[in-house]
């Protein structure tokens, strides 16, 4: 573990190796360090400093990096399934990094996670039983605690590390972690649902994105949609999953896919989108259901005042209508896609998950 105070950093990411090389610098003269480290005991974090600069640094596409400056690394490490980093951003405060893919960011968050849980939770009549795929940080927990009706959570991910890490890390999440509606299961979603009899009025898929190697592409899956995850919504139960990049030219990456694949499954299907400031893009989420989903902005401005605790910072009724009329060329797109999600025809974002160095490595 690195603490603060550390030298001026650039945490270089790339799809080759998640976990960079250190070189330390000075104005025009580069060192090289061999072997400086921080480790937890699985990673080890290699990075390049500069004496008046100090940037995290994501590669987005092979010609396409983004990049902010750091405070400090909090923390960095891998567990069975991710590696994982917590730094101190400069712009967006404290940052979450899997598998080389920035997660959320304290600044802005509330974008992502109000626009993942609230449409779903507002366009039922009264959500009780709410299940979250993934979610390891708390926020979708949070935002879902916040409602009234809910009686009960049901948050299962598969990294207790990562959950762990969270609890300990994220400081306004810790009361999400410690309502009593809140049961944690460490498990793969898939199986957990495939062995339940129960049944949810809202299922939430708050999944890493789906990236060669990581542990969640296979949830993004017709087969999986069919015969786990829609056996187990009531009558009148709705999905919701973040979808990935849905800007204009990324939303071929996996969201005009993931948007097919569900309306193969589902009667009713919604994709809608945010610009996310800390993930340089517009983001995707897609809700789906066998019940119409037409609830117009009065109507859910009225159910936030009646259901949700507290003011959201970001979506009301007039913001989720804005946010589900896409561009021409995203809709365009949407309506020709042709190629449904399945594991022998999985997409993915670009880069790899921390599984593909296991799946690499000789037996």
């Amino acid at each position: 573990m690195i603490h603060s105070p550390v030298p001026r950093i650039k945490i270089s990411v790339t799809r080759a190796t998640l976990l960079p090389r250190i070189i330390l610098t000075t104005q025009d003269q580069q060192i090289s360090m061999a072997d400086i480290s921080a480790s937890n005991g699985h990673g080890v974090l290699h990075v390049e400093a500069r004496r008046k600069s100090c940037w995290y640094e994501e590669e987005i596409e092979q010609d396409l990096r983004w990049c902010f400056a750091l405070n400090s690394i909090l923390h960095t490490g891998a567990t069975q399934y991710q590696d994982i980093a917590l730094l101190d951003t400069k712009p967006f405060g404290k940052a979450l990094v899997i598998d080389g893919k920035l997660q959320s960011a304290e600044i802005d968050e509330f974008i992502y996670h109000e626009s993942l849980v609230h449409p779903a939770l507002l366009h039922h009549p009264g959500p009780k039983n709410i299940f979250i795929m993934g979610g390891g940080e708390g926020s979708t927990a949070r935002e879902i605690l916040r409602h009234r009706t809910v009686e009960r959570v049901v948050m299962c991910d598969i990294d207790e590390e990562v959950v762990e890490f969270c609890k300990s890390y994220l400081v306004a999440n810790r009361d999400a972690f410690f309502d009593s509606r809140l049961e944690l299961v460490i498990n793969d979603a898939r199986a957990e649902l495939e062995k339940s009899q129960e049944r949810y009025d809202v299922i939430v898929g708050d999944l890493a994105d789906p990236i060669e190697g990581g542990p969640c592409y296979q949830l993004y899956t017709k087969s999986f949609y069919e015969s786990a995850l829609k056996p187990r919504l009531s009558e009148g139960g709705i999905f919701v999953t973040q979808a990935g990049p849905a800007g204009v030219f990324s939303h071929t990456e996996v969201f005009s896919c993931i948007y097919n694949t569900l309306r193969q499954v589902f009667k009713f299907v919604v994709p809608y989108s945010a610009h996310i400031p800390s993930y340089a893009d517009t983001w995707g989420w897609i809700m789906a259901s066998d019940s119409p989903l037409t609830k117009d902005a009065e109507e859910l401005d009225l159910r936030i005042r009646q259901r949700i605790k507290g003011e959201n910072r970001y979506l009301d009724g007039k913001t989720f209508a804005s946010a589900s009329m896409l561009s021409k060329a995203v809709r365009a797109s949407l309506a020709k896609e042709t190629q449904v999600y399945t594991e022998g025809t999985a997409k993915f974002i670009y880069g790899h998950g921390a599984g593909h160095k296991f799946q690499s490595s000789p037996a």
